[in-house]
């Protein structure tokens, strides 16, 4: 039997069938594991209005390309080929004063490591964008300057 699986000729994946992942699920995932990420950030999330507080993420995942050599150990899926590779966009709206930057570097670390984990999708381009800050003096209805 053995014997006559290595002699089957090979067959690209796209004429045996393939598993993909749609980008809404990948946008999903990125969405909770980047509102995770920011929760664990307490100080600055009393300034963000709550219907403000959910990451938009948009994704775009690409077939994997094919690939003829074996995979190799410890890729991005733990040594399992991926199944895609994303290009994803996350906007959100941070409180401030905050840290910023700490903030958008774990979203990023989360997002790249949890969605190769969860979904078998390579993270190849990720953009963070800070859209809005809020703050608790951008709440006020007087014209005032804030100082």
């Amino acid at each position: 039997m053995s014997g006559e699986a290595g002699r089957r000729p090979a067959v690209p994946r796209r004429e045996r069938g393939a598993t993909t992942v749609a980008d809404r699920v990948v946008a999903k995932i990125a969405a909770q594991v980047a509102r995770e990420a920011l929760s664990r950030f307490t100080e600055p999330t009393g300034h963000v209005p709550p219907g403000h507080r959910t990451p938009h993420v948009t994704a775009v995942v690409r077939e994997a390309p094919e690939r003829n050599a074996p995979e190799k150990a410890g890729g991005p899926v733990g040594g399992r080929p991926a199944l895609g590779q994303a290009r994803m966009r996350i906007a959100m709206e941070l409180g401030y004063p905050s840290d910023i930057g700490a903030q958008c570097a774990a979203v990023r670390r989360e997002v790249t490591e949890r969605v190769a984990a969860w979904a078998g999708v390579e993270v190849s381009d990720l953009v963070v964008e800070v859209a809005r800050l809020h703050s608790a003096h951008s709440r006020r209805t007087e014209r005032e300057r804030v100082r």
